[in-house]
């Protein structure tokens, strides 16, 4: 948006500029000068519409950020509802959003045994969903339908290796490789509650700034740039001497 706005502005220059010069040229009474008018309004419309969609589908695309996107994690991670790994009460909290359709996702998500290996139980690490691909809502809820069984990580560990084949029986027979219960992982697959469990991390990901995958948390702030085990090695260390909290500094 604010770039947009900027983009606008600098146009709004040009805009007045050929203004002017088609009154000096013309005359603002003119037929002449009111077909020139009229076709520098037409393409100031379409230079901002093209400047809007440019950005847009870059920020899609390359996942670049904005200044006016929330920083801080709404809401704070609850260990009733998220799904969480390594200890519930660790000092540092990794938060991940994720597609179960994004190669990105699959790479970063596998950063987690370094970081594990590195700070042990000092670290949490919690997934949200945020689907946008286009297998990625029905993928998030089968995830979520294995979650029902107790098998969230697994399912995690064992799609992101399966990436290229997610129609639903795909989803299903991984169900049954996984040994769950299949009549009810199909029930569950398009049950209200499980419709409801993946809104909601939609939801917070709109209220967190979160708009394209993977984006991460570290103790709760939204971690702009790389996303490497290295960096976020190198972050979360930096984060120990903060506070554990989420709480924006004044």
């Amino acid at each position: 948006v604010g770039s947009v706005f900027g983009g606008a502005t600098l146009s709004g220059i040009g805009f007045t500029v050929s203004l002017l010069i088609i009154g000096l040229a013309f005359g603002t009474t003119s037929d002449l000068g009111r077909q020139a008018t009229v076709g520098v309004l037409v393409s100031m419309v379409f230079a901002t519409l093209l400047g809007w969609l440019i950005f847009k589908v870059a920020a899609l695309k390359w996942g670049e950020e904005t200044a006016d996107l929330p920083m801080v994690l709404e809401p704070p991670v609850d260990p009733e509802v998220d799904h969480i790994r390594g200890p519930e009460d660790a000092q540092l909290t990794l938060v991940e959003y994720i597609d179960f359709e994004c190669a990105y996702c699959a790479h970063a998500t596998g950063s987690w045994d370094d970081l594990r290996a590195h700070f042990g139980d000092d670290l949490r690490y919690v997934v949200r969903q945020l689907p946008h691909h286009p297998h990625g809502p029905i993928a998030a809820r089968a995830s979520e339908a294995a979650s029902n069984q107790g098998m969230f990580w697994q399912w995690l560990d064992f799609v992101f290796t399966r990436q290229h084949a997610l129609e639903r029986e795909d989803l299903i027979g991984y169900a049954a490789e996984l040994g769950l219960d299949i009549d009810r992982f199909i029930a569950d697959l398009d049950s209200p509650a499980v419709i409801e469990r993946v809104e909601r991390d939609l939801v917070s990901a709109v209220a967190s700034g979160a708009h394209v995958t993977p984006t991460f948390f570290i103790q709760g702030r939204r971690l702009l740039g790389s996303y490497d085990a290295r960096t976020l090695t190198a972050v979360l260390e930096a984060s120990r001497r903060g506070p554990r909290t989420q709480e924006v500094p004044s």
